[in-house]
C-alpha cells in the first residue's frame, strides 16, 4: 500500500511543541530551532521521531487482513523502531510504502507489526523507515492452536529487549509534561480518543485519557538529543523504544541514559509513581566532541 501525505513547517513546528520542545524555555538554544529559524520557517530542524507520525495511518487498519477483526479500544502499542536514513526536510511531499512485517497469533492476542517506508516523493530518496508494533487483544486464535500462525518478514527483531544497566547513568534528564500534553500532541494526527475522552479512557480501563506512547518516545529521544548529541538531531541513526506502562499527562517524565560506545541505552520513568513507562536504545553516528 503506498500513500502520500505533506510535510509542512507547521507539522513540524506544532509536533516539536506535542512533544515539549521549549516547554520549559520558550529559547532555550538547543531546542527553538525546531519551531523557529531566523531566516524562515523553511530552515527549522525537524526532530528525528517526527517520522513515526507516517505510520499513523496504517494503524491498524491501513492493511487489509482478511479475518483478522479486533476491538479498537483494546489495541496497545508494544514498541517502535525507527531507521533514520536521512535528515528529515521541513517542507516536502512523502510516499510512505506500508508493509505486513509480522503477525504473530499468541491465542489470546495477535501481535501485528507493519512497516513504513518513508520517501521525498520528487528525489525519491528514502527518508526513514518504521516498524510498529501493536498488541490486539482478544484477535488471537484464528489458527491452528497446536501450530499457532507465525510470520515475519525480516530475519531478525532489530528492537529487543533491553537490559538496563546496574551502573549510574552517564545522564539524566527530567522534564514536566503537561496536563493538556495529549490534546497538544493529537494535532500531530492521533486522534484517538483514548487520549481526550475521558469516558472512553475510563471504560478503557484508565482513570483519566492517557499521553500517546510515541509523544513519551519524542520526549526521551529529545532528552537524549539534549543530553548525549549536544543539541545535534542529525547524530541519531536509528531508535528502538518498548512502550512499558501509560503515562497520564502533567506527569514528570526522568530520562536515564546509559553510553555505551555509539549506543545509548535509555529508560524513562514517570517519577510521580516511580515506575518505568519506556526502555529503548539509540544508534549514534558519532558522539559529540565536548563529550
Amino acid at each position: 500500500m503506498t500513500m502520500i501525505c505533506l510535510l509542512g513547517y507547521r507539522d513540524v513546528a506544532v509536533y516539536a511543541l506535542g512533544v515539549g520542545a521549549c516547554g520549559r524555555d520558550a529559547v532555550d538554544t538547543d531546542e527553538l530551532k525546531y519551531v523557529h529559524h531566523e531566516n524562515g520557517q523553511q530552515f527549522i530542524k525537524v526532530l528525528p521521531t517526527f517520522s513515526a507520525l507516517f505510520s499513523l495511518e496504517s494503524l491498524p487498519d491501513g492493511l487489509d487482513l482478511p479475518g483478522l477483526t479486533f476491538e479498537p479500544r483494546l489495541l496497545l502499542h508494544g514498541q517502535q523502531y525507527i531507521e533514520v536514513h536521512k535528515p528529515l526536510p521541513s517542507n516536502a511531499r512523502i510516499r510512505n510504502k506500508v508493509s505486513l512485517a509480522g503477525l504473530h497469533d499468541k491465542g489470546k492476542a495477535a501481535i501485528l507489526e507493519i512497516e513504513t517506508r518513508s520517501y521525498e516523493k520528487e528525489s525519491g530518496e528514502l527518508l526513514s523507515m518504521n516498524r510498529t508494533t501493536v498488541f490486539l487483544r482478544g484477535a488471537g486464535g484464528f489458527s491452528d492452536p497446536s501450530q499457532p500462525f507465525t510470520y515475519s518478514n525480516y530475519p531478525a527483531n532489530p528492537a529487543p529487549a533491553m537490559k538496563i544497566p546496574e551502573s549510574v547513568p552517564f545522564a539524566i534528564f527530567e522534564d514536566c509534561t503537561q496536563s493538556s500534553q495529549a490534546l497538544l500532541y493529537r494535532l500531530s494526527g492521533d486522534y484517538n480518543p483514548l487520549h481526550s475522552d475521558p469516558m472512553f479512557a475510563k471504560v478503557a480501563g484508565f482513570s483519566r485519557p492517557i499521553l500517546h506512547g510515541l509523544c513519551t518516545l519524542g520526549f526521551a529521544v529529545r532528552a537524549i538529543i539534549k543530553c548525549i548529541c549536544k543539541g545535534d538531531p542529525d547524530m541519531i541513526k536509528n531508535i528502538s523504544g518498548r512502550f512499558l506502562l501509560h503515562v497520564y499527562p502533567g506527569e514528570t517524565l526522568v530520562t536515564e541514559m546509559w553510553l555505551k560506545g555509539l549506543r545509548v541505552i535509555y529508560q524513562v520513568k514517570a517519577k510521580e509513581r516511580n515506575r518505568a513507562v519506556l526502555s529503548g536504545y539509540v544508534h549514534l553516528h558519532r558522539l559529540a566532541s565536548s563529550l
